[in-house]
């Protein structure tokens, strides 16, 4: 262990000497640094808008004067998703997704309102974030300072000299390895700080240790490269080459890979559909329609009347509840279906990370930040809870607190019309909507598929070192 620490000191004390590391590590820190301040900066924006804009929105549905129940079901509601905590590190899809829904009955509709202005004001580096610095720039900066490990004691003669004074093979090479690992632990203290600042230690810990197990990979593979080819600028070539094409290449297209075969229907597509399957639900503001001819049956049974003018409940109000009921039943399926399609591509692209393990890393981050394609569900699940309470709510006050009668001769003047109106009081139905990521045990549970692939990746390549070091040769 001795030679190890030995080994390793003494390359830390190589790149101290030398201007490319030190010039490497400035830019990386430099890298760093902007992305990281710009980063807070646009989440606590976004955060601050979002509380801000939900709160008018809560505000503005409650402040409206006396209405028909129904049009408050149209006039609808906002609700938007406050960023996670560690978006401040990787924002994963939370710049291209939707970040609020607008809540109205009979449709679920789609999340608006993505950071689209972003790229412009930052000069279209906007996609640069602390995530991305470490993901593409942590591995080139372990490239450049770790291609010449081995390859330059063997330029420089020193190889056999230390071979022959007892070190081993497996000593040296491990020793070399030992001191790019302890450089990318060092390396990831900012993301400890940050993850500790944002969400808290355990946070913190989880998402660093994912990356150094994928800086550990990217540490091996260049020592690796280092012992096997001779000749330092082949070695360079060579790792330069696969950063290239692990880091950049793979990532483009696995994602045009996956996007051509885990095709789904489109939204025009989807809607069509959907409409159609609407239409034999039959037509909730229209109380004659023949698919409610079994519920005015039942109705009029149960409470032993002859018309539904003599029910207790305002007929029209029942049959809107029963048609959001059944209607909303049929949304969710659609609504699933997509989420299954875009949760299935989100997988075949986490596939790709036995090919690149950037890939692996990046979805990993994005499961334990809270910012992956399963948080993005969640929030549209959790709003169709909001639009399905409010609206059914809004429907019982249609059924329970305006008569059938009132409400049917409400056009025949503008009196009839304030009369069929029911009091503001009602709007208070409306829930509370704040999104709040899943529990962190829950995110790391979703990133250990990821996780295994980069701790696969270092096992072979571990024993792929070991077995090189056992066959160095001067």
């Amino acid at each position: 262990m001795n030679k190890l620490l030995t080994i390793a000191m003494d390359e830390w004390r190589f790149w101290f000497r030398s201007r490319l590391a030190l010039w490497g590590i400035g830019v990386f820190c430099l890298l760093l640094l902007a992305t990281g301040v710009l980063s807070v900066l646009q989440v606590n924006e976004a955060e601050h808008e979002r509380e801000h804009a939900q709160e008018q929105a809560e505000e503005r549905f409650l402040s409206q004067p006396a209405r028909h129940p129904h049009r408050m079901v149209h006039y609808g509601h906002y609700v938007f998703r406050a960023p996670a905590p560690l978006a401040v590190f990787d924002p994963g899809l939370d710049a291209v997704t939707g970040q609020s829904v607008f809540l109205e009955g009979h449709r679920q509709n789609s999340a608006t309102f993505a950071q689209a202005g972003a790229s412009a004001s930052l000069g279209g580096l906007a996609w640069l974030t602390p995530a991305l610095v470490y993901q593409l720039f942590g591995s080139l900066l372990l490239v450049i300072l770790g291609y010449g490990a081995i390859v330059r004691e063997r330029e420089a003669a020193t190889l056999p000299t230390l071979l022959m004074h007892g070190t081993g093979g497996e000593q040296l090479v491990f020793g070399k390895w030992l001191a790019l690992v302890s450089l990318a632990t060092v390396m990831l203290v900012p993301v400890v700080l940050v993850g500790w600042l944002a969400e808290g230690f355990a946070a913190a810990l989880s998402l660093a240790a994912t990356y150094l197990i994928y800086l550990i990979v990217w540490a091996s593979v260049v020592v690796l490269l280092s012992t096997t080819i001779r000749g330092r600028s082949t070695v360079l070539s060579v790792a330069t080459s696969l950063w290239l094409a692990v880091c950049l290449l793979v990532p483009s297209l696995a994602v045009d890979a996956v996007s051509r075969s885990t095709l789904h229907a489109g939204k025009i597509q989807t809607d069509l559909a959907l409409l159609e399957e609407a239409r034999k639900l039959g037509d909730g503001h229209n109380a004659s329609d023949p698919a409610f001819a079994a519920l005015r049956a039942n109705l009029l049974a149960q409470y032993n009347v002859d018309r539904i003018e003599d029910l207790p409940v305002n007929y029209r109000g029942v049959v809107a509840t029963e048609a959001e009921e059944k209607l909303t039943v049929k949304l969710n399926e659609f609504a699933e279906s997509q989420m299954s399609g875009e949760r299935q591509q989100a997988i075949e692209l986490r596939r790709f990370g036995w090919i690149s393990p950037t890939l692996a890393v990046a979805a990993a981050s994005r499961a334990i930040a809270g910012t992956d394609i399963d948080h993005y569900h969640r929030f549209l699940r959790e709003a169709e809870v909001v639009r399905y309470s409010f609206v059914q709510a809004l429907n019982n006050v249609h059924a329970t607190e305006l008569a059938y009668a009132t409400d049917m001769g409400r056009g025949d003047s503008e009196e009839a019309s304030m009369r069929a109106r029911v009091s503001a009081d009602n709007w208070r139905v409306l829930d509370d909507f704040s999104f709040v990521p899943a529990s962190l045990s829950e995110r790391v549970s979703a990133a250990t598929p990821a996780l295994v692939i980069l701790t696969v990746w270092t096992a072979i390549l571990l024993g792929g070192l070991f077995f090189a070091g056992r066959r160095l040769q001067p």
